[in-house]
């Protein structure tokens, strides 16, 4: 397989990587593949992805609200 090897990086080019990696649980070298993929392809993960990274996707705290019915309180049937 063809590899890369992209000298003169910035460092906080650098660093925001190794944080992207750390937060989807994989190498950065495969932080890399995925960010070239998703620029270059416009791919999102691939079949790699997996439960972890999805719900790291889900929203969190006040970014979703969910509808609550108010119809009052409900029988629990046993």
């Amino acid at each position: 397989m063809p590899q890369l090897l992209v000298r003169d990086i910035e460092a906080s080019v650098v660093a925001r990587l190794r944080q992207r990696a750390a937060a989807e649980g994989v190498s950065v070298e495969e932080a890399h593949r995925r960010v070239l993929r998703a620029a270059l392809l416009g791919d999102g993960p691939g079949p790699e992805a997996d439960f972890a990274q999805f719900l790291r996707a889900v929203p969190k705290g006040e970014e979703i609200e969910f509808p609550r019915a108010r119809d009052g309180v409900r029988k629990e049937e046993w």
